[in-house]
């Protein structure tokens, strides 16, 4: 009887972990209008894999999307948004960050500032 009780108490208690670990987690799509190509994603996601609290991030350069999944106790939305501009691109209404965006490659740069895929 003791061995059952003990297994109900250990069941019970990977529950109730695995609950409150499921609580303080949350994914947020951020539009990242300036990401270009393979590169830009490469450079983001990798950015994103040492940072505090961050547990997923995946960047869709084709629809201009991040999606970043995180924990709610170590970081919040804002600050994803932060480490995405301080990476060199725009993280929704915030702007990237100047010197970050001189340091990526030409290939990642906006259309306008002679950036972008050449035509084929």
């Amino acid at each position: 009887m003791k061995k059952l009780q003990l297994m109900l108490l250990l069941v019970a208690g990977f529950a109730g972990t695995a609950v409150a670990q499921a609580k303080g987690k949350a994914t947020v799509i951020i539009k990242t209008p300036t990401v270009q190509c393979e590169m830009c994603k490469t450079r983001i996601e990798n950015y994103m894999s040492h940072e505090d609290g961050i547990l997923k991030t995946v960047v869709d350069y084709k629809k201009k999307t991040t999606t970043v999944t995180y924990m709610t106790d170590r970081t919040n939305v804002e600050n994803i948004k932060a480490l995405i501009a301080n990476c060199g691109y725009d993280a929704d209404d915030v702007t990237a960050e100047p010197d970050a965006y001189k340091r990526l490659p030409t290939c990642c740069k906006k259309p306008e500032d002679g950036g972008g895929m050449p035509k084929q």
